[in-house]
């Protein structure tokens, strides 16, 4: 057997040592390496994000000296958008100051709905939708987190819409952009692109398969239908207690969330899961017995709601994604309508907040 010179112990050592380092730096670096990895994809959308918001902000500037009797209320809105600029620049060189200058893009608005700097609290309404429409066209390719982060923003921005007067629905991207002129439209959904002869889609869908819904996405969904589940009941309970103007709309409500339980219901199926039923009955967080507190109880239960779609942005992508986005900006601007307390983030718990009881199963 040759013997081990001083030379090769040497040769030994050096490529043990380099074997161990290159394995060491993989098993201690790889999950940082992939959070920076995600950090880098998702700079691009915040940096744009972030110049939308500069932008949307100088026209809160431009558009406080005509506010009038009105000043306060911008100066409030202006406060939760630069809330907004200090959440989407996390993570950008010095907080994203560098995007500030940034050209205005192609369907991003630069304030009012014609492209001209905003002058008016009307036209400062009209860019709070068109920058909404802009977050909504990011979602496809942003992590998880931004992505949720985007549609809470956007959700934000609608009902910022909403306070300063415009009263045309946020339009739903299509195919990833966001147009202004989408808004034209009064049903707020983007033109369907061209799609291929009625009898080619019609025999491509029979001959599909059902793919399984990936085990997150599933539990998400299954989580959003058990709180339209439980929505539904309740909104049978705030309709009961409604006398008027007011029955109707809570009727209005329930018949949509009536839909959107159904449509997640028929998405389960699709994902080969089992769709989870609705309980025989739901112990209310608090007792309704008046047209206030029945009030009370829908803006409760859209607050939830905002909670619930926020998650479920996060866990889902592509169409299925902006679903999301569009319920749980409905659910915003539902809570704001029967005078629910929302924070400049509508579906991520303020700090320091406990979670509010929903309307749960009761006992059997």
């Amino acid at each position: 057997m040759p013997s081990l010179t001083r030379r090769s112990l040497l040769a030994l050592g050096a490529l043990t040592g380099a074997s161990l380092l290159v394995c060491g730096c993989t098993d201690e670096e790889g999950p940082a390496a992939e959070a920076r990895q995600r950090e880098d994809a998702d700079r691009p959308v915040r940096a744009k994000a972030v110049a939308d918001t500069d932008r949307l902000l100088a026209g809160y500037d431009a558009a406080a000296a005509s506010a009038g009797d009105r000043a306060e209320q911008v100066k409030a809105l202006r406060a939760e958008v630069a809330e907004h600029r200090a959440a989407l620049a996390t993570g950008l060189p010095d907080g994203g100051t560098a995007t500030s200058g940034a050209p205005a893009a192609s369907g991003t608005p630069s304030a009012s709905g014609s492209g001209g700097p905003v002058g008016s609290v009307a036209q400062l309404a009209a860019a709070e939708r068109l920058t909404a429409q802009a977050r909504l066209a990011q979602l496809a390719g942003a992590s998880p987190e931004l992505a949720k982060l985007l549609a809470v923003v956007a959700a934000s921005g609608a009902l910022h819409a909403a306070a300063l007067g415009d009263r045309t629905p946020v339009a739903v991207p299509g195919d990833g952009t966001a147009s202004p002129s989408a808004s034209a439209s009064g049903s707020g959904q983007a033109s369907p692109s061209p799609s291929a002869s009625p009898s080619a889609s019609a025999s491509a869908s029979a001959s599909a398969k059902p793919v399984p819904l990936p085990a997150p996405m599933a539990t998400a969904l299954q989580t959003a239908l058990s709180a339209e589940h439980a929505a539904v009941y309740g909104y049978g309970v705030v309709g009961a207690r409604i006398p008027g103007p007011g029955r109707a709309e809570a009727h209005s409500v329930f018949a949509d969330h009536q839909s959107q339980r159904d449509t997640w219901q028929r998405r389960l199926a699709a994902g080969s899961a089992t769709p989870t039923a609705a309980a025989a009955g739901y112990q209310l967080p608090f007792p309704v017995n008046s047209p206030e507190t029945a009030r009370q109880l829908a803006a409760h239960i859209e607050v939830q709601l905002t909670g619930v779609y926020a998650g479920l942005v996060a866990a889902t992508t592509g169409e299925l994604r902006q679903t999301a986005a569009t319920a749980l900006r409905e659910a915003a601007l539902n809570a704001r309508r029967w005078g629910g307390d929302l924070t400049a983030f509508p579906g991520l718990p303020a700090a320091g907040a406990s979670a509010s009881p929903s309307p749960s199963p009761s006992a059997s």
